[in-house]
């Protein structure tokens, strides 16, 4: 079963520490870091691979919901507040729950439920197939209609939420569906991931070095949690 990476991000460290306690109590969640602000957050972001945060709402500098608005591409979010008023922008932003202080460990396992049925449900809708490629190409279905697209053409794919961008050296395909659904397939020996939001290539690197890699001009960030893989992979 696949581990779901967390990251809880409050003020206070008594609620980071409930939320911790809550989280070792169900054996799939993974907590990868915590934060009593939001600035910290951004960096640990950019080195790790997260894919729920468990966000308050009222903190200092940057609250929760600013935070979120400014992320490109945010991993899912429960809010926790002690505020109710907060809740209808919220779900404006299409966060999976919103948890009102105290929690209760019983709320708590409800809404990681919830992430876990959007995650099923999204996995289901997504237009990727399941098996491992066969070909030297794949079809990506954009609008109802299958284009054929050869691997050695893709140049990265980069992860757009609840869709991903394919692209190549002719066009860019934004496809329903997540990175990881992806990468199931494309080619391990031609492709590899280097950040939770990006995925290359190999034979279309430029230039790489520890913290970024250029393909085709552009350059993309190597994420710590992904970089001793990519330079071994690539040292090869």
């Amino acid at each position: 079963m696949k581990k779901i990476k967390c990251l809880l991000i409050d003020d206070e460290p008594p609620a980071v520490e409930l939320l911790k306690k809550y989280a070792s109590m169900i054996e799939q969640l993974e907590v990868v870091g915590t934060s009593h602000n939001a600035l910290k957050a951004f960096d640990m972001l950019k080195d790790k691979e997260v894919d729920l945060i468990f966000l308050d709402i009222q903190m200092p500098i940057l609250s929760g919901i600013d935070f979120v608005k400014t992320l490109k591409d945010p991993p899912a979010v429960i809010f926790t507040t002690a505020h109710r008023e907060y809740a209808l922008e919220g779900y404006e932003l299409d966060v999976v729950d919103y948890l009102l202080k105290p929690i209760a460990f019983d709320r708590f396992l409800k809404a990681v439920d919830k992430y876990r049925n959007r995650i099923t449900t999204l996995s289901s809708t997504s237009n990727f197939s399941k098996e491992a490629p066969k070909d030297d190409f794949i079809f990506f279905n954009v609008n109802k209609t299958n284009h054929k697209v050869f691997f050695k053409d893709i140049l990265f794919v980069e992860s757009l939420k609840d869709y991903v961008r394919i692209h190549t050296t002719e066009k860019k395909l934004v496809v329903k569906g997540n990175l990881s659904t992806c990468m199931k397939q494309l080619s391990d020996e031609q492709f590899i991931r280097i950040h939770r939001s990006y995925a290359i290539a190999l034979q279309h690197i430029q230039s790489y070095n520890q913290s970024e890699v250029t393909i085709h001009t552009i350059s993309l960030p190597v994420g710590m949690s992904y970089r001793d893989a990519f330079l071994k992979r690539i040292q090869k």
